[in-house]
Order: structure tokens, then sequence, then C-alpha cells
């Protein structure tokens, strides 16, 4: 018999209206997307075409849209708006709109690595935080925008 696998995500919110803070990383915190040096993020050119899914996140989900983001060597880390309940029938009806999304995403970069022959993998689950109020996101806006400058004391980080 096989247990199930409890879910990360709060089991009091569905996931398909809302501001959500995300983390994702590579598998074994690999470097795939660059390197920082002297304060500046180096993509690669996976980091690179990340970076621009991250910024293209509407233009494939309507009711989607990345507010702010950062790609670091090993992980990305981004808020998501998603709008809810859209009238028409792009907005997910099974699973929660951001994992659609955050799908997607993992997806469009693991197929675009795989087509050019890099060695790529994700890890397999994502971090979210539901974002609640103002200063929620004034101290996650500010995290994001420093996080390369703190490179080097971050969680994620190996050389």
């Amino acid at each position: 018999m096989f247990s199930e696998r409890k879910s990360p995500r709060a089991d009091f919110h569905n996931y398909s209206g809302g501001c959500y803070f995300i983390t994702v990383c590579t598998k074994d915190k690999i470097h795939y997307f660059g390197r920082i040096a002297d304060g500046k993020m180096y993509y690669t050119a996976l980091g690179d075409f990340c970076r621009l899914q991250l910024e293209k996140i509407h233009d494939h989900y309507s009711y989607a849209e990345v507010l702010q983001f950062v790609v670091m060597p090993n992980h990305i880390h981004a808020v998501i708006s998603i709008k809810p309940q859209y009238d028409d029938n792009s907005f997910p009806a099974e699973r929660t709109a951001l994992s659609v999304v955050v799908g997607g995403l993992k997806r469009a970069v693991t197929l675009f690595s795989r087509r050019n022959n890099f060695n790529f993998a994700w890890q397999g689950r994502y971090h979210d935080h539901i974002i609640r109020g103002k200063s929620d996101i004034i101290n996650i806006s500010n995290y994001i925008d420093t996080n390369i400058d703190r490179w080097d004391m971050d969680c994620f980080y190996s050389e």
C-alpha cells in the first residue's frame, strides 16, 4: 500500500485568486541558470530563457501576471498575481491556477533544455507563500530586489 503524499499547499486556500511568492529550485541545487560575480547575475542560455518565460507568463496565462522576479544560479523567486474567476475558458477547471502557471513555466524551461541538449532538471516541488498584506509584499519585494547582492548569504548558496 502507498501512503498518500501530503500536499505542501495550504488546505484553507484554493490558489486560484490572490498574490503569491514562489520559489522553485533546480534539482540538487545545481547552477544551471548562471553565476553571480561582482553583484551581477550572468545568465547561461537556459537562465536567459527562464527569465524571458517569467516576463511572458501573462502571454500564456491571461489570468496570471508576474509582478516581480529574480533568476538566481540555482533557483527562481517570483511574485505571481492570479486574477480570480475568469469568465472565459482559459481558467483551469481542475487544478489550481497557481500550479498550472508554475507547471507551465517548469515545462517550458525543461523543453528548451531538451531541445538544446542541456543537462537540466527541476526540483520536484516548489515553495509558495500566500501574500497577506502591504507589509508582507514590501518585505518580499525587498528580498527579491536584494537577492543577488546577498547571494553568498543565501540559503541556496553553493560554490
